[in-house]
């Protein structure tokens, strides 16, 4: 999977706006994906039986494995993106305080690299899940079919 983020050579080029619309954009993006997590949990709640099955179980396991640590993860990242937001502050009061603006710039430059991996991990775990589910539900429509 293509990995369609913007990479940056100088973060001291952001401004106080930038970082806070990245912010705003990693809280909103990580907020859709606790609710699409939500939806994965119960539909794989709902194909538990087939997913079970003695054929695929152990890919199944690794997936599911895989999408409950992002979700723990995702809870983490959320707190973190949250309180560096809180922090804003200290890049618009006009008041110069060069280590601490240094210390947020340097935060939300680690923040972006966790959030940017966090996605790709969760985006693959999901893809994988859907693909497994898919076959399932193609499976179980053939065997209506042809009964």
């Amino acid at each position: 999977m293509e990995n369609n983020t913007k990479k940056r050579a100088y973060t001291e080029w952001l401004s106080a706006d930038e970082m806070h619309e990245e912010s705003k954009k990693w809280s909103s993006e990580l907020k859709f994906a606790k609710d699409e997590q939500k939806f994965l949990n119960s539909m794989i709640k709902d194909y538990t039986l087939d997913l079970i099955d003695v054929k695929i179980f152990d890919e199944v396991k690794r997936v599911i494995d895989s999408l409950s640590k992002a979700e723990k993860n995702l809870i983490k990242i959320f707190k973190k993106v949250q309180l560096h937001e809180n922090q804003l502050h200290i890049m618009v009061d006009e008041v110069d305080q060069i280590k601490m603006e240094n210390a947020y710039v340097e935060t939300h430059t680690e923040l972006d690299k966790e959030v940017q991996n966090y996605f790709a991990g969760y985006r693959t775990s999901k893809t994988k899940i859907f693909k497994i589910i898919s076959n399932i539900m193609k499976k179980k429509k053939q065997k209506r079919l042809l009964s």
